[in-house]
């Protein structure tokens, strides 16, 4: 597919669902997104993930969201990127350093006994989104597509989201996280440090994040999410 247009792709692989809930506006903004990648074969050619898996977190329907973990945007390590925050393929043995950081404070909030691997795949079943605001970069080049216009998207996936009432609780892992916050009304939040290796000890470790969003959502009278990472 890499071969082919993104500024058709990326409107045609989006859930009807989602497609729904985004509105015209988003789906212009993923068509507008693709159409400055199709001008620009060498950005095309090292965008990372792959184009067939930068929607994968849209494979969550809506209504199921429970919860919605915000990440920057995707790991620029070779093959690292899955389409899903935060996560990566079951296949890649040295874990980046903020899905280690993740996972220690997993294992250190919820005593959870965790697989080798960093898929985080078995969270996406239980509705949880996890969503980059930036659902593209460059091979080896963090945050290179920061202006490309992927926030015009995102954007009206929480605008979407919070239209239509239903119950789930926000994460906001660091500053770019942080600024969803006048989009999400009165949600739940559970806000901290990133847990990147450069502030994860300035808020991230110890915040006790999924304890906390079960927390809010049996408060609120629905069920916990079940954090645990299965052997893939």
């Amino acid at each position: 597919m890499t071969s082919g247009s993104l500024e058709a792709y990326f409107p045609s692989v989006l859930p009807e669902r989602w497609a729904k809930l985004v509105g015209p506006e988003g789906v212009q903004a993923l068509a507008d997104v693709g159409h400055t990648l199709d001008r620009s074969p060498a950005q095309k050619a090292m965008m990372t993930p792959a184009p067939e898996v930068v929607l994968r977190a849209f494979h969550t329907p809506p209504e199921a969201v429970r919860c919605v973990i915000f990440g920057q945007d995707p790991y620029p390590g070779q093959s690292h990127a899955s389409g899903l925050a935060f996560s990566v393929e079951p296949t890649v043995t040295v874990l980046p350093p903020s899905l280690r950081n993740i996972r220690q404070e997993l294992q250190d909030d919820l005593g959870l006994t965790l697989p080798a691997h960093g898929d985080l795949s078995p969270w996406a079943e239980e509705g949880v989104l996890l969503l980059n605001r930036h659902l593209t970069t460059l091979v080896g080049s963090p945050g290179a597509h920061r202006t490309l216009g992927w926030t015009r998207f995102t954007d009206a996936v929480v605008r979407g989201l919070v239209s239509t009432g239903q119950f789930f609780v926000a994460v906001l892992w660091g500053r770019e996280a942080a600024e969803l916050k006048p989009l999400l009304g009165d949600t739940p939040v559970v806000e901290s440090a990133h847990p990147s290796p450069l502030s994860a000890r300035r808020g991230f470790l110890g915040s006790r994040p999924f304890s906390a969003v079960n927390r809010l959502r049996e408060d609120a009278g629905f069920s916990p999410i079940d954090w645990s990472l299965e052997e893939s």
